[in-house]
C-alpha cells in the first residue's frame, strides 16, 4: 500500500453482508472547517445496514446523494492527523470521537482516515479506549436528543413539530422498551442521571446487564406484555418501535408521553383521548452535545456497552452479528 492510500470498507452494490467488500482506496483531504482523522473504531448502526440494503435516502430528503462505491458508517474515534486552515479548535494529535454527518450516508467511517467536520467532533473521553468511544456517537445522541435536549431546529421527517423532551426528575417513571440496545442503554442511563425510576424491557438475558445499569425494574418481554404488567408511566422511550409500538399506550398515565425511537403507527384521535403525546426525533451530528455526553462518560456516571467487536476487515461479519438482533450494547470495528 502507498502513503497515500489507505483500507476501507465499500458498498459495490445493494445487498446482504456479502457486498461489504475491503479495499484500497485514496486517503481523503480535509476540505474547509474539517479534519483528517486517523480512525482508530468505528461503530455499526443500523442506517449502515439500511444503506447497505439500498435505501439510498435519508427520510426527510428529496433526492439520493448515495453514488457507488460508497463507504459506510458514522461513528468513529480516532487521532486528528490535519487539520484545515480555518480549524482553531482541533489539533494534530488530539483524541476525537464523532456522529458525522449525520442525517446523512456519507460519513465514510468505516476506513483507516476519515475527513470530518470538526463541528461533528468532540474530545474522546480519557477514561476509555477507543473501542468504547466509537460505541457512544450515534446511540447516545439518540439518547440525548430524544430525552434531554433537542438540540436543533429540525422536525423529525415523520411529524410536523419538532420534538420537544419532558421533564425527567426524581418523580418520574420512565419504561424504555428495547433498553439493552444501543440506544436503549444509554437512555436508560441517562434517566437514571436524572433521577428518574426506569422499568427496562428487554429479553431475558439482559437482566443482569440492565441491573447493574440502575433499571429499577426489569421485564421480559418473551415472558410477559409490559402493557398488562405497568401503568401510570410519566415516559415511554421506544427504541423497537414500528406497528407495535401502540400497545404501549395504555402503560402511561395522562399526561404521559410515548416517544418512538423508529416511527410507529398511531391514531392521532386515540393519543389525543387519552392525552397523551407521541413524538420522535431524527437524530442530528452535533458535537457539542456528545462533549456533554463523552463528560459524563468520564465521570463513570454512563456506561458504554460493547457487545462485540470485530477488525474492519471483518465487517460483513459484525453486519451478520447486527442482523442477528438480541444485541447488548454496541457492535464497533475495530481499525488500528
Amino acid at each position: 500500500m502507498s502513503t497515500h492510500t489507505m483500507r476501507a470498507v465499500r458498498i459495490h452494490e445493494y445487498g446482504g453482508p456479502e457486498v461489504l467488500r475491503y479495499d484500497e482506496v485514496p486517503i481523503p483531504t480535509p476540505g474547509p472547517g474539517e479534519v483528517l482523522v486517523r480512525v482508530h473504531a468505528a461503530g455499526v448502526n443500523p442506517p449502515d445496514r439500511y444503506l447497505r440494503n439500498g435505501l439510498t435516502r435519508i427520510p426527510g430528503k428529496s433526492e439520493s446523494a448515495v453514488s457507488l462505491p460508497v463507504i459506510p458508517g458514522t461513528d468513529v474515534s480516532g487521532v486528528v492527523e490535519a487539520v484545515a486552515a480555518d480549524v482553531d479548535n482541533l489539533a494534530v494529535g488530539d483524541e476525537v470521537f464523532g456522529l458525522l454527518r449525520f442525517p446523512g450516508f456519507d460519513g465514510s467511517a468505516y476506513a483507516e482516515y476519515v475527513a470530518a467536520p470538526a463541528s461533528d467532533l468532540a474530545p474522546k473521553p480519557a477514561g476509555i479506549d477507543h473501542v468504547h468511544a466509537a460505541g457512544a456517537p450515534m446511540a447516545g445522541l439518540t439518547a440525548w436528543q430524544f430525552l434531554i435536549e433537542l438540540g436543533h431546529d429540525h422536525p423529525s421527517p415523520f411529524q410536523d413539530s419538532r420534538h420537544r423532551p419532558t421533564v425527567i426528575d426524581a418523580d418520574t417513571t420512565v419504561l424504555v422498551n428495547g433498553a439493552a440496545g444501543g440506544v436503549g442503554h444509554f437512555a436508560l442511563q441517562l434517566a437514571k442521571w436524572k433521577g428518574a425510576r426506569v422499568i427496562a424491557v428487554a429479553s431475558g438475558a439482559h437482566e443482569s446487564f440492565l441491573s447493574e445499569l440502575g433499571a429499577d425494574r426489569f421485564i421480559d418481554y418473551t415472558k410477559s406484555r409490559p402493557e398488562d404488567l405497568v401503568h401510570d408511566i410519566d415516559l415511554v422511550l421506544d427504541t423497537v418501535g414500528g406497528p407495535d409500538s401502540k400497545r404501549f399506550l395504555r402503560t402511561l398515565k395522562r399526561g404521559g408521553a410515548q416517544f418512538p425511537v423508529l416511527p410507529g403507527d398511531f391514531d392521532p384521535k386515540e393519543t389525543a383521548e387519552l392525552g397523551i403525546t407521541v413524538s420522535s426525533a431524527q437524530v442530528r451530528s452535533n458535537g457539542a452535545q456528545l462533549a456533554e455526553l463523552g463528560r459524563l462518560i468520564d465521570a463513570g456516571t454512563v456506561r458504554v456497552a460493547i457487545d462485540s467487536t470485530f477488525a474492519l476487515a471483518d465487517a460483513r461479519a459484525a453486519h451478520e452479528r447486527a442482523a442477528r438482533g438480541h444485541v447488548q450494547g454496541k457492535i464497533v470495528l475495530t481499525v488500528a
